[in-house]
């Protein structure tokens, strides 16, 4: 079995270029079409809309259906499958990549791993395309592949970082390569705004344009992943092996992965920062993933509306992880992230009291949205790469990725139980501020760089 004096470590220096960390910021620009244009707008809404006609055909959009859906004989709600197909995803994912980061440690080439992931992802992101009528249960196994690869794709990119980045750049090169995420995902909705709003003058049907979108951002996601996997081509493995390669693919994993649940008890400062990121994230998750069908079920909006509010948020979410990484260059990672729990509690309280299609003011809200979300994100990750220990990164990843974006499964089964006993999505949005502040609480007694030692790591300027 494999301990932490196995590890093999090219010179830093060669791999630490701004050159690398160009390259690898650019798979955040890459995917980020799929959370937005997919994850974040469509793909909730059109998955209800299709349930809907199954479930009670001819019903105009917007209107309860009072059927219920039935998987294996459990009578679902329509307006719960699409939260109840995200918490599906996410029990799955948390199983699977576990074995993903295991394996990612000693795949001789991550970055054609992290390429093999995310074309599966695209391409299940684009066979979205071809969802219409009632086919509401082939939607549901496209966004469980989808998100899947999605979230293992993610675990060997976001190991890359310490590949590619000293302990004091973390925060700036994370921060840019989300800022870089959402202005990608962010201009490819641009371009879908546009065919959703004159599809009359494409002379297509309204649900031809969404299926369009659907398929644009599995073609942007699998297209520009091409710059990663090629800037990042000569980086290799970092972890040696040799008794699980003598074991074979499947027991070396499995002999991997049990060395590593033995060893990570002696890392209770990354382990309290896990638990604390299990409850924050799920909160953002929770907000991301059902935003659009708050903002259409609950407050009346229509789904081009919905476009022009995730806009906003992309583009002043830009700005606003820039700006927090400057403010964690002063204050600290942890400081800023915490500051950022409190304004998304404050946020989602805000959110609850906007008047049915009171679109000025859930614009406001967008604005709010934006400027926290991508600085709590992107510093939670170079974050938690401080604590991972070396030669173990994409493991650690992967607990760290089941917990993260479009993976939620706390807040999304919590927003969808809610919604199915209120019958209302306000509550059911509002009951996100309870893992807001539990994971801030658990967050504040985490002891950084005791954390940092342990793991084996140099020690940044400033945490």
């Amino acid at each position: 079995m494999t301990s932490a004096s196995s590890v093999v470590r090219a010179d830093p220096q060669v791999e630490r270029t701004r050159a690398h960390q160009r390259a690898w910021g650019w798979y955040d620009w890459a995917n980020s079409a799929y959370v937005t244009t997919t994850g974040t707008v469509l793909i909730s809404p059109y998955l209800t809309a299709l349930a809907r006609e199954d479930a009670c055909p001819g019903l105009a959009s917007g209107a309860v259906c009072a059927e219920d859906l039935s998987i294996l004989g459990v009578p679902i709600a329509v307006g719960s499958l699409a939260p109840y197909t995200i918490t599906f995803a996410t029990i799955v994912s948390a199983l699977v990549l576990l074995f993903v980061g295991a394996v990612a440690d000693r795949h001789p080439r991550p970055t054609w791993l992290l390429g093999g992931l995310a074309w599966a992802g695209a391409t299940a992101a684009s066979l979205m395309f071809f969802l219409q009528g009632s086919n509401w249960q082939l939607g549901v196994a496209l966004v469980v592949i989808a998100n899947l690869c999605f979230g293992a794709s993610t675990v060997v990119y976001d190991a890359l970082l310490n590949r590619v980045a000293h302990p004091d750049d973390r925060d700036k090169v994370s921060s840019r390569a989300w800022a870089l995420g959402y202005l990608g995902g962010g201009l490819l909705l641009v371009i879908n705004l546009g065919v959703m709003q004159l599809y009359e003058n494409l002379g297509i049907s309204y649900e031809m344009a969404i299926r369009l979108s659907l398929l644009s951002a599995g073609l942007w996601w699998a297209g520009f992943t091409l710059i990663p996997v090629l800037g990042l081509r000569r980086i290799r493995g970092t972890t040696a092996v040799p008794v699980a390669r003598s074991a074979g693919v499947v027991g070396g994993t499995l002999a991997q992965l049990g060395d590593t649940f033995r060893e990570v008890r002696n890392y209770p400062q990354t382990l309290m920062f896990l638990l604390a990121y299990l409850f924050f994230n799920d909160g953002i998750q929770t907000v991301i993933s059902s935003a659009s069908l708050y903002g259409i079920e609950a407050l009346g909006f229509e789904t081009s509306q919905m476009i022009i509010t995730i806009l906003v948020v992309q583009f002043v979410a830009f700005g606003g992880a820039l700006l927090f990484g400057a403010i964690a260059g002063r204050v600290g990672a942890k400081r800023t992230v915490l500051g950022g729990i409190v304004m998304w509690t404050l946020v989602v309280t805000f959110a609850y009291f906007v008047p049915r299609g009171a679109f000025t003011t859930w614009l406001v809200c967008a604005v709010l949205i934006g400027t926290v979300m991508g600085g709590t994100q992107a510093l939670s990750r170079s974050l938690y790469s401080q604590l991972v220990p070396q030669g173990r990164e994409s493991e650690f990843f992967s607990f760290y990725q089941a917990m993260e974006r479009g993976t939620s499964w706390f807040g999304t089964l919590a927003f969808g139980l809610m919604f199915q006993l209120t019958g209302s999505y306000r509550p059911a949005i509002l009951i996100t501020i309870v893992f807001f502040v539990i994971g801030g609480l658990i967050l504040l007694r985490v002891r950084v760089r005791e954390g940092i030692a342990a793991a084996g790591n140099e020690q940044p300027r400033i945490v």
